[in-house]
């Protein structure tokens, strides 16, 4: 096994970094020692490092499955821009470029080759990697092998073949959403041999969620992004024609921006995510089929523009922000029809019930006021420290919460309760609150529903408060809501609150004045993050980088993160020496571009 010197010299030669991330050191002292693993890490954690460095440490080549084709190009570039020797095969490639790369291989010229689980199902590539030394197999997204998992694909649960074709070769899997059970699963499906088991903890501590009831979605989007001016994000609907509309509309209000979905032709959807990848355009509106391809390092917001499948869906989604380890923003607004919208696509799937189950999870947490990161992490089987996150709208006091939960809920309860009695029928939401406040409409008159004693019973409250406690009740599962005619009926869980056994959580629809509150200390934590930085370098820098992107066509991420642009902002090298200790510049990246940004830096006119 290497000694940590080499390691420590590769990870300094290649990446340019002079320390590893919590755990990465462990797994590749795992890896480098012959061992089967298992790793979970979170998103912008800097698993495929984990990974990549032992590859160049180890004799034979590393083979690297991954499910998407537009990510491994990004990788084998964002490899070749360090001076690592990496390729893929695919079904993008035109028959000569896949002959030169299967040359390459042949000559021993390749540590690290990417391919997808399906070719591995093809007679020719298993007998061309049977051909070469083999350093070791890696399995990214992992959790896809599982069926107890969120994206479930059958070609990664045919991978145990690996262990029978490839005999004595370890298999590295590698994933940033798989509870234990998913865990579990993965290491019996693949028939992991005394497997590491790298477990990290999987709170994203640089990500602020706020989750907020949907009213009127453009305004709320308008307001996001107004805090977020000339930053990268991603907006997610559930719907191709809400991604259209949306789109649309903001285009309109003049945030420019481009759709993404399955609807639209296979050339215009690689054009848009090209533009996104490349910095022409900063925001995104799409299905969740966008972003698993996304590499992008400096998404600075994500925004559910409606509730996502589950948490591990939630906790990927989010994950696309701040992967390079800067404080990042994600936003949700959510509304009783997204549960209903998404029950009706789960019922399409042959793993029904464990998803239904997950969706009504996730409901739970969008409805019951918790701190947002210790119930994500809880989900996955971790602890999460004692204290307030400082980094959700819970923790930041942004949610002002209902003074006598307990008889705001049983009022509702009751009047739910009242309206059924001696009916086989029940009534929605709409029903409830106006019975609840007194209003004398005739659907009311005609039922004689005047007269029950719930009738004005909470006159006093708005719509808004009204609507906002019942889907609190409903995610938090005091109150159920039938699927096909929305009317509502009592649980178990309601009956211990009308007998006071059961307090549920709720919080108070905002209100105009803590908007105001909560975006003045937001853009107060913004200036914290430039604190030093010199803004207008930065701009100068970033329009240097883009330039190069465009001009090699590769994800700007690949030449620098944004990370490494305010490391020069902040020191402002202008010798090589100098810009070789900026964060993120290793040996090869030195000699791409040491002269182009000291030249920026010199020029501006803001060097010491």
């Amino acid at each position: 096994m290497q000694k940590m010197d080499e390691i420590y010299a590769a990870l300094r030669q290649y990446w340019g970094y002079t320390l590893f991330r919590p755990l990465q050191e462990d797994v590749i002292s795992s890896i480098l020692k012959g061992q089967d693993t298992l790793v979970m890490l979170p998103t912008g954690g800097g698993k495929s490092l984990c990974f990549q460095l032992p590859a160049m440490l180890k004799d034979g080549m590393a083979v690297v499955i991954s499910p998407l084709i537009s990510l491994m190009k990004d990788q084998v570039d964002s490899l070749v821009d360090m001076g690592i020797s990496a390729a893929y095969l695919n079904s993008s490639q035109k028959a000569k470029e896949r002959a030169s790369v299967i040359k390459k291989i042949q000559n021993g010229e390749v540590k690290l080759l990417y391919i997808s689980p399906e070719r591995l199902q093809n007679d020719a590539a298993v007998t061309l990697l049977k051909s070469v030394p083999l350093s070791f197999f890696v399995i990214d997204e992992a959790h896809c092998i599982s069926h107890w998992g969120h994206d479930f694909r059958a070609d990664y649960r045919n991978l145990k073949i690996i262990k029978e074709w490839f005999e004595g070769i370890n298999v590295h899997t590698f994933t940033a959403t798989a509870t234990e059970e998913v865990q579990r699963d993965i290491v019996q499906q693949l028939g992991l041999h005394e497997p590491g088991m790298h477990i990290g903890g999987l709170d994203r501590a640089n990500l602020t969620y706020r989750i907020r009831p949907r009213s009127k979605i453009i305004n709320q989007i308008k307001d996001v992004l107004e805090k977020h001016p000339d930053e990268a994000g991603i907006i997610y609907c559930l719907r191709r024609n809400d991604v259209d509309k949306i789109s649309k509309q903001l285009n309109l209000l003049g945030y420019k921006n481009l759709p993404y979905h399955a609807g639209l032709s296979d050339d215009m959807r690689r054009q848009h995510q090209d533009k996104f990848a490349l910095e022409e355009v900063d925001i995104i509106v799409a299905t969740v089929a966008f972003g698993m391809g996304i590499d992008r390092s400096n998404i600075r917001f994500v925004i559910h523009a409606a509730m996502p499948k589950s948490i591990e869906h939630y906790h990927q989604e989010t994950g696309r922000a701040g992967r390079d380890g800067l404080n990042s923003y994600c936003y949700m607004f959510y509304g009783g029809n997204d549960y209903r919208t998404l029950s009706s696509f789960i019922g399409e799937s042959p793993n029904q019930k464990v998803m239904m189950d997950k969706l009504s999870l996730f409901y739970n947490f969008c409805t019951c006021p918790k701190c947002r990161h210790k119930v994500l992490v809880n989900y996955f089987g971790q602890n999460y420290r004692d204290g307030s996150c400082d980094a959700c709208d819970y923790c930041l006091n942004e949610l002002d919460m209902v003074d006598g939960a307990l008889i705001v809920s049983q009022k509702i309860l009751s009047c739910v309760a009242r309206v059924r009695m001696g009916r086989d029928y029940g009534f929605g939401a709409d029903y409830i609150v106006s019975v609840l406040q007194g209003k004398k409409i005739e659907q009311i008159m005609s039922r004689g529903d005047q007269n029950l004693s719930t009738f004005g019973l909470m006159a006093d409250e708005s719509v808004v408060f009204i609507r906002y406690m019942i889907e609190q009740l409903i995610g938090q599962g005091f109150l159920q809501r039938d699927m096909d005619y929305s009317t509502l009926s009592l649980t178990d869980s309601s009956r211990q609150v009308l007998r006071a056994e059961k307090t549920p959580v709720l919080a108070k629809p905002l209100i105009t004045v803590r908007k105001k509150e909560i975006a003045k200390r937001q853009r107060e934590s913004r200036e914290m993050d430039w604190s030093g930085i010199d803004r207008e370098l930065f701009s100068l820098l970033r329009e240097e980088r883009a330039k190069l992107a465009q001009k090699k066509r590769v994800p700007a991420y690949i030449i620098f993160g944004d990370k490494s642009l305010k490391d020069m902002a902040l020191k402002k090298p202008v010798t090589r020496e100098e810009f070789a200790d900026v964060f993120g510049v290793g040996e090869s990246k030195v000699e791409l571009y040491a002269e182009i940004f000291t030249a920026v830096i010199k020029k501006s006119g803001n060097s010491y």
